[in-house]
C-alpha cells in the first residue's frame, strides 16, 4: 500500500537553514554578484516561510564536483546555496554569474522553493538578462512559450546585482518545470 504525500512544511525551516547559506562566495571576491528577490502567492503577498535553494556551475560553466560542506573554506565555491525567505518573503544570495554549460545553452542558475501547501518543491530556472543571444539558441528556453520567458529572466540591478522574483501562482507565474 502507498502511503499518501503530504503537504512540505512549515517544519521544514528549522532543519534545513544553515549559518552561510545564502553565501556561495564571499562578498569580497571581485566576481561576487548579489542575487535577491521575493517569493510571493497568487495574490501577489510574500511568503514569508518559504526555503529558495539553488544550484549553479562557476563562472566558467564547470559544476563543482567536489564533497560539499556546510561550511566554505575562505573563498571557495561550492555551487550550492539555500535561503529562507523572511517575513517579506525576501531572499538573497551572494554567488558568481554563472557560465554555460555545455554547447548551446545560455547561463543559468538552477533554483528550487519549499513551502507550505506543496506536496513537492517546485523547480525553475533564472537566466540573465545580458545574454539575450544566448537565450535565443538555449534548448529549455526555447520550449517555453514566448510569452512566458520574461519570467525567467532576472533583472539586472546595477552592476552586480540582479532581482528574480518567483510568483507561484497568478497572472505573473513563474514557470516552473517537471523534474
Amino acid at each position: 500500500m502507498t502511503t499518501p504525500s503530504q503537504t512540505v512544511g512549515p517544519f521544514f525551516g528549522y532543519a534545513l537553514p544553515y549559518d552561510g547559506g545564502p553565501d556561495l562566495v564571499p562578498g569580497w571576491r571581485t566576481d561576487a554578484i548579489r542575487l535577491h528577490g521575493r517569493v510571493l502567492d497568487g495574490a501577489g503577498d510574500p511568503v514569508p516561510d518559504a526555503i529558495v535553494e539553488i544550484w549553479q556551475p562557476d563562472g566558467d560553466g564547470g559544476i563543482p564536483r567536489r564533497q560539499g560542506a556546510l561550511r566554505r573554506e575562505d573563498d571557495a565555491f561550492s555551487g550550492f546555496g539555500r535561503c529562507p525567505t523572511d517575513l517579506d518573503g525576501r531572499y538573497h544570495f551572494t554567488t558568481v554569474r554563472p557560465g554555460a554549460v555545455g554547447d548551446g545553452s545560455a547561463p543559468y542558475i538552477a533554483v528550487q522553493v519549499f513551502m507550505r501547501g506543496l506536496l513537492r518543491q517546485v523547480f525553475t530556472r533564472l537566466y540573465f538578462p545580458e545574454d539575450t543571444a544566448a537565450h535565443a539558441a538555449d534548448p529549455v528556453l526555447n520550449e517555453v512559450p514566448a510569452d512566458r520567458r520574461a519570467t525567467l529572466v532576472a533583472a539586472a540591478e546595477g552592476e552586480r546585482t540582479y532581482r528574480f522574483d518567483i510568483h507561484m501562482q497568478g497572472e505573473q507565474e513563474t514557470v516552473f518545470f517537471a523534474f
